[in-house]
């Protein structure tokens, strides 16, 4: 049975432009697109985890705010909750201390990047709220 493992993950915002990070090469899932984030280790919050995964990747101090969605993921080796937080940076610049890269896009720009399967959900609903041409329902 594959573990389950609890996630945080944070929505940065740059005026009309979102923070996306390019995980290493050697790591599972190489290369592919994230957002910020990483576990929750025990004894944490999910706040706590993020302000720690953000200092630790990038470099910044985070202000979190609202939880904004939850998503859950199964990889053929681990399952994930994941759970997005609105955020801003209130201190320092974005570094890439971990990430091979990292970007601020447009809602309409992030098709052109291969996201990690767990964050494709995020993109669809930043892309049904930011996105003209909003032709379905919500």
């Amino acid at each position: 049975m594959e573990k389950q493992v609890e996630v945080v993950a944070a929505l940065i915002w740059q005026e009309d432009r979102f923070l996306i990070c390019q995980r290493p090469a050697q790591k599972a899932r190489g290369l592919q697109w994230e957002f910020v984030g990483g576990k929750v280790e025990p004894g944490e919050t999910k706040q706590q985890a993020l302000i720690r995964e953000c200092q630790e990747e990038l470099g910044v101090v985070l202000c979190v705010g609202a939880e904004w969605m939850q998503t859950v993921h199964c990889y053929p080796d681990i399952t994930i909750h994941l759970t997005v937080f609105n955020a801003s940076i209130t201190q320092g610049m974005p570094q890439k201390l971990e990430h091979n890269d990292i970007r601020w896009i447009l809602p309409e720009e992030a098709g052109r990047f291969d996201f990690c399967p767990a964050d494709r959900a995020i993109l669809d609903k930043i892309q049904k709220e930011h996105c003209h041409g909003k032709g379905t329902g919500s």
